[in-house]
């Protein structure tokens, strides 16, 4: 990905959606909020993410030949690698550095903390997009790209905020967080690479914004069952 000339306009705009998304997040976290210095911490783990999965990416690119036997075997291979990589680092920084502290002490802690470590890697995507495309690029991608990571992330958090708190399952449901969150992220990637039919793409958008709309469940699920909900 080659960058160029950088904006400080471009560069706000590209990061807006990203931190907008942080404090909506952050304002659903209504009975118990997270230090601000973890939050923090979180965000800067998803936007240092972002880099070896650019150089991942670049580089299953350039072997693409490998796959292209058949147009739509290279259309499902590219949507799977791309948003298996994606979903797995984010998945790694969550469990790895995040899922330990003594702060994670209720289910909605878990979409939280996926919310804003995704936040942090499409905010820092977003940004390079923009500076490499362009202010259409960077407003397309405010209303694309940007929310469908929240639509992975909260998938991934709700599961991830079952896991803390039940050690039988805890595997099956680590699992679950990040293979659901995948299949998520592979349909919108098949939607948005595809070349069938253009208007494939305003399917992924109507997925996307769908998604969100319905997860307000997930986040309400997990309000309702935090052990802090009486103490306020």
């Amino acid at each position: 990905m080659s960058i160029g000339s950088i904006d400080p306009l471009l560069i706000g705009l590209a990061a807006l959606p990203g931190l907008l998304i942080c404090w909506y997040i952050y304002r659903m976290d209504r009975y118990e909020h997270e230090p601000k210095v973890f939050l923090v911490f979180a965000f800067l783990a998803g936007a240092l993410a972002t880099f070896p999965i650019i150089v991942l990416e670049e580089w299953l690119d350039s072997h693409a030949f490998l796959w292209r036997t058949h147009w739509l075997l290279e259309l499902l291979v590219t949507a799977i690698l791309t948003a298996l990589n994606e979903e797995l680092v984010k998945f790694v920084a969550l469990v790895l550095l995040i899922f330990p502290w003594r702060f994670f002490d209720e289910p909605l802690d878990g979409i939280v903390y996926s919310v804003i470590v995704a936040m942090g890697f499409a905010t820092t995507e977003n940004i390079l997009y923009g500076m490499e495309y362009g202010l259409g690029t960077t407003i397309l991608r405010a209303f694309t790209a940007v929310p469908a990571h929240l639509v992975f992330a909260i998938i991934m958090g709700y599961y991830i905020g079952l896991a803390k708190f039940n050690i039988k399952k805890r595997n099956l449901l680590l699992f679950f967080g990040l293979a659901l969150a995948v299949a998520a992220h592979s349909i919108y990637d098949f939607l948005i690479f595809q070349k069938i039919y253009e208007g494939l793409i305003v399917l992924a958008v109507v997925f996307v914004w769908l998604a969100i709309y319905f997860e307000q469940e997930l986040i309400k699920d997990h309000q309702d069952h935090s052990p802090f909900k009486n103490l306020k």
